[in-house]
């Protein structure tokens, strides 16, 4: 299965040092190839050495992500390029980003965020509690802005 991420999420899961235990999920992850290099490569370009892919998007796609942007204009020109991406591709996005969500809602596409995919590390058996736990904490002190009592109750009802 392929998902499309968003630039924050990746960060997220930077920030909380769980980037191995993500890209060793059974998915891909890919990002359109424009939101890699205006919003990856010079911090986090080593994201491709884990398996994440800067898919490339024709002329089309880009097009019909502006035209998205026009309709959708609180999400970023980036954003709806994911959004378009994932619409395109039939799979699934992920994205913290409350706009973005409400967009890709609107057109059928499934999205996830943080919680849920630091959830599927648990389910998996990737990481711990604990380690989501502390994973948690990095994220909230870099200033991340999840919905922190969905996150406790993620890791109050995690056995």
């Amino acid at each position: 299965m392929l998902l499309i991420s968003d630039a924050s999420i990746l960060i997220d899961i930077e920030c909380g040092e769980l980037t191995s235990a993500m890209f060793s999920l059974p998915w891909q992850f890919a990002v359109p190839d424009i939101l890699f290099e205006e919003e990856l490569a010079e911090r986090h370009g080593h994201l491709t050495q884990f398996g994440l892919i800067s898919k490339t998007m024709s002329g089309d796609l880009v097009a019909e992500a502006y035209s998205l942007h026009q309709k959708y204009i609180k999400p970023s020109v980036n954003d709806m390029l994911g959004l378009t991406l994932a619409k395109h591709e039939g799979c699934q996005l992920l994205t913290g980003d409350k706009a973005l969500r409400d967009a890709a809602k609107e057109l059928n596409v499934e999205v996830h965020g943080t919680i849920w995919l630091v959830e599927q590390m648990l389910l998996d058996k990737k990481i711990t509690v604990e380690v989501a736990r502390v994973a948690f904490q990095r994220m909230r002190d870099s200033g991340s802005r999840l919905p922190w009592n969905e996150v406790e109750k993620l890791l109050t009802n995690t056995p």
